[in-house]
């Protein structure tokens, strides 16, 4: 039994960002899952380990982390994952990606606050296209500034890539055109025929747990 656990919910991107990554550096790990659509993540076991009742917690070399890009960072200069460019503005470039999804775009599609905004009225189908479409969107121009690779910032996988597959996994799921974002497609694409990316996958994820 692994002695690294990863406290997951299937559908979660920012638990789906973690898989990537562990399956990235070959990282052996238990999966328990985390139902938020039950309501588990409020349960006194969650908080007792998330006290902001999210998923994902990774309990790994005797820590117990939180917060996916906190995680990825972690693994990132524990592991040499080499996720992040050596030079300091590129560096910020790939950072900057990765917020674009993590930082703006995925909070507002948060279940909880997409839940909150149908109480005001709002589709959750509504909410969810609008604010992914626009989200991508201006992920696409940046990713235009720097489309010399297959991915994010070149041929390597960055912390970026890790942090889009998700995202876009979840422009699928709410039927999010993405004709006007052909960077983003196209980068999603080759990351989704990694084998790293195509075990992270929910599918995946839902069947084995």
């Amino acid at each position: 039994m692994a002695d690294t656990v990863l406290y997951d919910y299937w559908r979660s991107s920012a638990a789906y960002r973690v898989r990537i990554a562990m399956n990235l550096l070959g990282v052996d790990y238990r999966s328990v899952a985390v139902d938020l659509v039950a309501g588990e993540q409020r349960g006194a076991d969650n908080l007792a380990r998330n006290p902001q009742g999210l998923v994902p917690t990774l309990e790994i070399d005797g820590a117990s982390l939180t917060q996916s890009l906190a995680i990825l960072e972690y693994l990132n200069e524990t592991r040499s994952a080499g996720w992040l460019p050596r030079d300091a503005g590129e560096r910020a470039v790939v950072r900057a990606m990765a917020y674009a999804v993590v930082v703006d775009l995925h909070p507002v599609c948060n279940l909880r606050v997409a839940r909150h905004a149908v109480s005001f009225g709002a589709t959750m189908d509504g909410w969810m296209q609008h604010f992914i479409a626009l989200g991508l969107e201006g992920l696409d121009g940046l990713l235009r500034r720097h489309a010399e690779g297959q991915f994010c910032f070149g041929n390597s996988v960055t912390l970026a890539d890790i942090c889009l597959v998700p995202q876009v996994y979840n422009a699928h799921r709410w039927g999010v055109d993405l004709s006007p974002v052909p960077r983003v497609a196209a980068i999603a694409e080759a990351l989704g025929r990694l084998p790293a990316f195509v075990a992270a996958h929910p599918d995946r994820a839902k069947s084995e747990g």
